[in-house]
């Protein structure tokens, strides 16, 4: 007898999220657990308000389908009852962590790793003044990735050049979180290249990204709130080099493997990232962090309290769960 229970967690950040959307003070996470026959399945997702997704939504959306998930449903079958998005990553997740209780063999093998080393995460230096995002940086120096968020009305150039300042030595990676515009990016780009960064992170509004086909990029594009899931992923050849898969957006693993797959072949390179959420969320897109160019699985780093059992952190590396977490 299969069982389904749905809970809606909170987790407070240490101090304060912000990017260019707005701040938070904690994470609200749906947790879906899947029980059967002394095999349980956890899953985690970090409803989103730019796509339209509130928890209660999500919460609601899950328990609509009890009776398939109690009936037996699959993974595959899954990927046609649910669109994407945070609640159907939830579910598969969950599943993908049952088939592995119940199984005994691990995720990364199900998913065709062989090995499933410890990977290096980006940390988040959060949207602030310029000095302030100096201060975060230098206490942040001898983490070996930087990801910095950007996008406020004014002053980012400032921003740009303050954390290259404070941090010399670390990759920068640029987040302007749809926060910049066509008549600033170009001046952003440079100032970019200039300090030395490896990426910039969707400058544009997804919806006026085309834009970049039309300028020169020093720096190479990467693609987030552009990229959910295959279905995306055609539009965006020539206006981005690299794209951000998360697994809140493509809807869980089952999706983001084949998103990978569809990427590669199409000459994209990948990042791994995440929403702020617990290591029951990072776990499972650790599974993709051997293929990408960039991990960016900082969430738990980022919380005041994680889940225990959580993953393992050492500085800026990130080792793969335990079964007693996932997978």
């Amino acid at each position: 007898m299969r069982k389904l229970t749905v809970s809606i967690d909170r987790f407070p950040i240490a101090g304060k999220f912000s990017i260019a959307r707005g701040s938070r003070t904690e994470a609200v996470v749906v947790t879906a657990t899947i029980s059967e026959n002394g095999a349980v399945g956890h899953g985690e997702c970090v409803p989103y308000p730019r796509y339209g997704e509130t928890v209660e939504g999500v919460a609601a959306a899950i328990e609509a389908i009890r009776p398939q998930i109690e009936g037996g449903l699959t993974r595959e079958a899954l990927q046609d009852l649910m669109p994407a998005g945070a609640a159907r990553n939830a579910v598969d997740c969950a599943l993908w962590d049952m088939d592995a209780k119940r199984s005994g063999i691990r995720a990364h093998l199900t998913a065709g790793l062989t090995r499933w080393p410890p990977a290096t995460t980006a940390y988040t230096i959060s949207l602030d003044t310029p000095d302030g995002m100096a201060e975060a940086a230098a206490r942040a120096a001898e983490r070996p990735i930087l990801k910095v968020k950007f996008g406020a009305p004014d002053g980012d150039i400032e921003r740009i050049r303050a954390v290259r300042r404070a941090a010399p030595q670390a990759t920068l990676i640029a987040d302007a979180n749809e926060g910049w515009t066509e008549e600033n990016l170009e001046r952003h780009l440079a100032a970019c290249s200039d300090e030395g960064y490896a990426l910039v992170e969707q400058p544009l509004p997804a919806k006026d990204d085309g834009y970049l086909s039309r300028i020169s990029r020093p720096v190479p594009i990467l693609a987030d709130e552009s990229v959910h899931d295959r279905a995306s992923l055609d539009r965006l050849v020539g206006l981005y080099e690299v794209i951000n898969i998360k697994l809140d957006k493509t809807g869980g693993l089952t999706e983001a493997l084949a998103l990978a797959d569809a990427a590669e072949a199409k000459g994209f390179s990948l990042m791994i990232g995440c929403m702020v959420g617990t290591s029951l969320a990072m776990a499972p897109a650790l599974v993709l962090a051997p293929r990408a160019r960039f991990v960016d699985l900082d969430g738990p780093l980022l919380l005041a309290k994680d889940r225990e059992p959580g993953l393992r952190y050492e500085g800026s590396i990130v080792y793969p769960p335990e079964p007693a977490l996932w997978g």
